[in-house]
């Protein structure tokens, strides 16, 4: 059975369609990439996906359990729990630490289920996940560093660990190297490609194409608001079928002198 099915999403702001009806399935441990042009619906999916937007129609399957649609009653922050995200800006918490910043949610979420005094004894595990978590990602030596004290990459390294620290069954990365210096974008693909594998499961909404080709299980490119292609890297970006497909491949592997 798939982790992820998705079935028919359409979404609309005002009268414009941005998703005209998104069907995919993804297996447990695949990574899977998301290409396409700007405005392609890329973005809107992953944050309907993470329940960031509300799709106007279509269902949503996690491990066969309904978290969109009409037979679903999960409230919205339970559902959010079975995805990750590591947004194009970091989004880090400025006033806290590397470290407190991969603790809050496990500690919120800790005191949500335990209570205050449950909390208090979970506070010690998760620290010490949280170190785990930051070392992974090669920031063991930057704990007690404030966003400002790092770099762009490590800024995204330490949303990267903050992502898996509720353990999602899905983690979804948009566009995350787009915020970052060519030199700083190797760093944070190596901790991406790491992930990998370790079987994580994934989605990536990118722009790197080399990184979509060589790492990816399966790719899917997007054309106004539908999947115009989807299939193995060597079949889309080998043997694409679509014209659309073919023209916008073409543009982003054409060399820049």
């Amino acid at each position: 059975m798939a982790i992820l099915e998705v079935k028919g999403l359409r979404k609309a702001f005002g009268g414009a369609q941005v998703l005209r009806g998104v069907d995919f399935k993804l297996e447990q441990g695949q990574a899977l990439s998301i290409i396409g042009s700007s405005g392609s619906g890329k973005t809107t999916l992953l944050r309907c996906l993470n329940f960031l937007e509300t799709p106007d129609e279509g269902q949503l399957y996690v491990k066969g359990e309904e978290l969109w649609g009409p037979a679903c009653t999960q409230p919205v922050r339970q559902k959010r729990l079975h995805f990750g995200l590591v947004f194009q800006n970091f989004n880090l918490f400025p006033q806290y630490t590397a470290l407190q910043n991969v603790t809050l949610a496990m500690d919120l979420l800790a005191r949500e289920r335990l209570g205050k005094a449950g909390a208090k004894q979970a506070a010690a595990e998760n620290r010490a996940q949280a170190q785990a978590l930051l070392g992974q990602v090669g920031l063991g030596d930057k704990l007690s560093h404030y966003p400002f004290q790092l770099s762009g990459g490590q800024q995204q390294r330490v949303a990267i660990a903050r992502a898996l620290a509720l353990r999602p069954d899905i983690l979804c990365f948009d566009e995350p190297t787009s915020a970052l210096d060519p030199e700083l974008t190797g760093e944070v693909l190596r901790v991406i490609k790491g992930l990998k594998s370790r079987n994580t499961t994934m989605i990536v909404v990118t722009h790197e194409m080399e990184f979509a080709r060589n790492v990816s299980d399966q790719v899917l490119f997007m054309a106004d608001g539908v999947i115009e292609e989807a299939g193995t890297p060597d079949e889309v970006f080998g043997a694409p079928r679509r014209e659309k497909t073919r023209a916008f491949l073409a543009n982003c592997l054409r060399p820049v002198y």
